[in-house]
């Protein structure tokens, strides 16, 4: 083999291999400080009440180039964050949340749909007090470049679903207080 046949043979492999890396799935960590689940629901018609989970953990596998990806996502349900500690109390409650029984609610896709190139929406199986339940999760925002301070790729997204709570058997005061709950979800993630 020539030299210049070893460098052209060379360059391919090297080229290969760069194209066969960028193309790999990436797994990202769930930034807990930049994820948060919110909930809204009627309250009696009067307004519309937000509350949020300040514990979220989980990772996501994204592929830009196979237009393909996962979510898993666990959420502390002790962390619910209504802005009122005995209210925080009251909705982890067995009417509600059931905390003591189930501390924790799961999201594990079953599909990512993609348009232009980016997530459109997520399908997958949502469980909250050990009722599974098939949601579609929209996304409104997608980002995917190198984190600026942490210099590691990165994700975000937003997405939302809307759910009936007296199917997950914590609808308490439903129809009264609202039995749909939107769930909002804002999320950032960092290549591990």
């Amino acid at each position: 083999m020539t030299k210049l046949n070893r460098i052209a043979a060379a360059l391919a492999f090297t080229t290969l291999a760069v194209t066969t890396a960028m193309a790999a799935p990436k797994t990202f960590e769930i930034d807990g400080s930049h994820t948060f689940p919110r909930f809204s629901y009627s309250h009696f018609g009067y307004s519309t009440q937000v509350s949020r989970f300040d514990s979220t953990t989980g990772t996501v596998v994204f592929d830009a180039d196979a237009k393909t990806g996962s979510v898993d996502i666990s959420i502390d349900m002790k962390s619910v964050n209504t802005g009122f500690a005995d209210f925080n109390g009251h909705i982890q409650g067995e009417d509600f949340l059931d905390t003591a029984k189930f501390p924790k609610a799961t999201f594990k896709s079953t599909k990512v749909n993609f348009q232009d190139g980016k997530p459109a929406s997520i399908e997958g199986q949502l469980t909250i007090k050990g009722i599974t339940k098939a949601v579609t999760l929209t996304v409104t925002s997608f980002q995917a470049m190198a984190h600026p301070m942490l210099k590691k790729d990165a994700i975000g997204a937003n997405a939302f679903t809307v759910i009936k709570r007296s199917e997950f058997n914590a609808g308490k005061y439903a129809p009264y207080v609202g039995d749909e709950v939107r769930i909002d979800i804002a999320l950032e993630a960092i290549q591990k």
